[in-house]
Formats: C-alpha cells, structure tokens, sequence
C-alpha cells in the first residue's frame, strides 16, 4: 500500500492538472454549455473510461508502444483529428435550429459516453503522459507496480470526475442562460465547432517526444 502522504500529494496533483486547461476539460466545457448538464456527464464519463484504459495500458506495458513507434502514434493522431474535425463540421451546421428542432439533448446518453471514449482514447499523447507521470508515484520497494498503477489511475479519475463534474454544473448553467436568446444557440455551436477545430490542430502539431 502506498504512503497516505504520497496518494494524498498525488490526489492534489491530479485535481490541479484536471483544472489546468486542456482538450479533456475544454471538451466538456463545450459540450455542456451546448447540449446541457446531461451531456456534459455523458461524456465525462466517457473520458473517465478513455483515462481508465490509459491507465491499464501503463500498467500492462501497452503504452510504450505508442512512445517507441511512430507509426502507432501518427495512426491513432490522425484518427483523433479526423473525429475531432468530424465533431467541428456537425457544431457548424448545427445553426439555431436546434433550439427547438432536434437537438444534441435528442442524442442518446450512450452517444455522448461513447463520444467521450473516442475523445480521449484517439489522444495517443495521453497515453504517452501517464506513462511518464503514473510511475512517477509508485515505489518498486512496495511490489505490485502494475498494481499500484491501477490504484493512481483510480485516484486519479477519482480526482477528475470532481473537478470534470464542477466544469460540468457551471457550463450547463451559463449554457441554460444563453439560450434564452434565439441566436444564442448558433452562437454557442460556433465556439463549439472553433474549439473542436482548436483541438484538432493542436493534435495534429503534437508528436511522441
């Protein structure tokens, strides 16, 4: 069992980078104040599971494949950025018919988890973090590393579902009170889709350095 003092620091850290501005937490932050609280916790818990098999990955080994080969890495970039650039071309035709039309809250929770998976399991730069932050904090003197793996990265989603869920409340307020206004829901897919496009590039420029 690792130190309370260790899982304690490690907690922190994990809620401090779960605050830091990143594609996980910007996703749900859009999706939220798009399509809603419903939405936004769909696809939180999607990324949970996305963080989850990263954490496996690191603890079978599975993730040192995408630091070491190229080709695995490139493949599931361009998978990422194609359905990021796929999300993009849905939020800019969405327009503000969705207000009363169909709507992303027409869409199936399991749609949006599965949306969520996808979202963080095309990142192959997250697999290539945890891989070098989840051992940061385990001790070979204890045994059981893949073990203690799987405890961080349980801590570690623990400590995103917190702050992912508070992004969550907020934006699905600030999105209920925009659309109050008839165009506020084009406007809102337009972030929506600029984000996206965001997210995409910056994918697209990152490598397994």
């Amino acid at each position: 069992m690792l130190p309370i003092e260790l899982l304690t620091a490690f907690f922190v850290t994990a809620i401090l980078l779960g605050i830091t501005p990143g594609p996980d937490n910007i996703f749900v932050l859009t999706q939220s104040a798009v399509a809603g609280r419903r939405a936004g916790v769909a696809v939180t818990l999607g990324l949970l599971t996305g963080i989850f098999c990263h954490t496996v990955a690191v603890a079978l080994g599975i993730a040192v494949i995408f630091q070491t080969s190229p080709v695995a890495f490139t493949a599931l970039k361009i998978f990422g950025v194609g359905y990021l650039l796929y999300l993009a071309w849905g939020a800019f035709n969405a327009g503000d018919a969705k207000i009363n039309g169909k709507s992303i809250q027409d869409i199936s929770f399991f749609k949006l988890y599965r949306r969520g998976i996808i979202m963080n399991i095309s990142n192959p730069k997250i697999a290539v973090f945890f891989l070098a932050f989840l051992p940061q904090f385990a001790d070979p003197a204890l045994g059981n590393i893949p073990g203690q793996i799987l405890l961080l990265g349980t801590i570690f989603n623990i400590a995103t579902l917190i702050v992912f869920m508070t992004i969550c409340y907020l934006a699905g307020s600030i999105g209920d009170f925009l659309k109050s206004s008839d165009k506020a829901q084009t406007i809102l897919n337009r972030i929506a889709g600029t984000v996206f496009v965001g997210l995409a590039l910056k994918l697209a420029v990152t490598s397994n350095e």
